[in-house]
């Protein structure tokens, strides 16, 4: 396996992987691995683990390649192989351009180095001199702005001082080629700003750069091309757009639609003619268990005597959609069966990953009347809205309850994080701070 520099390369592409496969030997405890060692007729304790299966693929000259997979997948250990910082157990790589690399938190870094020291080093370990590192250094300093910190030991920085250094560093050696592994998730808005820009201008620039994020909004925003790793192997390779539904599938299930026909007046969905939403009609039989965007950490609570079987959102004739674009109208479908008789109210909520609420109301808040239930008897619901969110993922709350004269009523099938709802990035630059577009007016009197 070689990760060298390889002028016999064509002059369009950057990386060349071919059939690279790695192979560890897992040890149950530190002294199974010593009696093997020392064994005198070779008896194995281990068993083996192969991270990477036979993975192929090219990364042309100019090309923003993003890599998607679950924890656990092979992405940094793919990384690793590229930057010769682990060797393949079978295949080869092979790199044309100098390669700067951001893969984890102070990897590299001396922790009783200051930050600059750290640079220092880092620069000629890539073959700078030290005159050429001190030219460079005031706008690697400036880039990662953490003041007076910058000359202090790496072991009192946190976590974003030092991946503002590190990508400070990488990015201010020339390379042809960066590599950038999950490392910018821990920076700041402003900072995580600044970086894209910077990987942006690179594309300008003709520079080649391979990206590794769970942020499926920064893939489908900055790269030309994507792949996804499964369980050590490459199950896709494609546009951006297409290898994160890919990838949302494997995390949330199968992606199987429900049919979809089109309809002219009122029906079981209860959509009123001329409605502004998409005039679709839900039929289908599965359970929210089965849509690809169900999430199985849901929080379930209710007596249960209305059961909430399935819930499905619907966006611009998808169904169960992988990404809903910035402020598109949706409709999210709620079917349930009830075994009791009483007043219900039915609501729904969106949070963000971290938990704050976006968005949360039902019928009985909107003073909107609703029958009262009938034991046996199957209801859908639907709410209709836009979605003018801020580009990244969503949980989705949807709920039944008993009206008792509070705003929520008594529960009787809450489902919270039931499902992820994606806002799709959008081409142009987002024109607001905050979760959701307000649209204001503005008037110079």
């Amino acid at each position: 396996m070689s990760s060298r520099p390889n002028k016999s390369l064509t002059g369009d592409v950057a990386i060349s992987v071919t059939n690279v496969s790695k192979k560890f030997r897992l040890f149950a405890s530190p002294s199974a691995r010593l009696a093997e060692a020392l064994h005198p007729f070779r008896k194995t304790y281990h068993h083996e683990f192969w991270a990477l299966r036979d993975i192929s693929f090219t990364v042309n000259r100019g090309e923003v390649l993003g890599i998607l997979g679950q924890n656990g997948s092979g992405k940094s250990t793919l990384l690793q192989i590229i930057c010769s910082v682990m060797q393949a157990t079978e295949g080869d790589v092979q790199a044309h351009g100098r390669i700067s690399a951001l893969l984890e938190l102070g990897a590299g870094f001396n922790p009783d180095f200051t930050g600059r020291q750290n640079v220092m080093l880092n620069g000629s370990i890539m073959g700078f001199t030290r005159k050429e590192m001190q030219q460079r250094m005031p706008e690697i300093e400036a880039f990662a702005d953490i003041g007076e910190f910058f000359d202090q030991p790496v072991k009192t920085y946190s976590s974003g001082m030092s991946v503002r250094v590190a990508f400070a560093a990488a990015i201010h050696i020339d390379p042809e080629i960066l590599i950038v592994d999950e490392a910018l998730a821990v920076g700041d808005s402003k900072f995580q700003h600044k970086c894209y820009a910077r990987i942006e201008d690179f594309k300008a620039r003709n520079k080649t750069i391979i990206l590794v994020t769970h942020d499926v909004g920064q893939i489908t925003a900055h790269c030309d091309r994507a792949i996804l790793l499964n369980k050590g192997q490459l199950v896709m390779e494609g546009r951006p757009r297409d290898v994160v539904d890919r990838y949302i599938e494997t995390i949330f299930g199968t992606d199987d639609s429900p049919s979809v026909t089109e309809k002219d007046d009122a029906g079981e969905s209860g959509q009123e003619p001329g409605s502004n939403h998409s005039a679709v009609e839900y039929r289908d039989d599965k359970r929210v268990e089965e849509r690809r965007s169900y999430c199985k950490n849901e929080i379930r609570f209710g007596d249960r005597r209305a059961e909430i079987l399935d819930c499905v959102v619907e966006s611009g004739g998808v169904w169960d959609p992988a990404q809903v674009n910035f402020a598109d109208p949706m409709n999210i479908y709620v079917k349930m069966r009830f075994a009791a008789e009483f007043a219900p109210l039915y609501g729904f909520g969106l949070k963000t990953i971290a938990g704050i609420e976006v968005y949360g109301s039902n019928t009985y808040m909107q003073r909107i009347a609703v029958p009262a239930s009938k034991p046996g008897i199957l209801q859908t619901i639907r709410f209709s809205l836009s979605a003018p969110l801020r580009p990244g993922d969503y949980f989705l709350d949807v709920g039944v309850a008993e009206i008792d004269g509070t705003p929520g009523g008594s529960a009787v099938d809450v489902r919270r994080s039931v499902a992820m709802i994606t806002i799709a990035p959008v081409a142009k630059r987002i024109d607001f701070n905050g979760l959701f577009d307000l649209s204001p007016k503005f008037d110079i009197l």
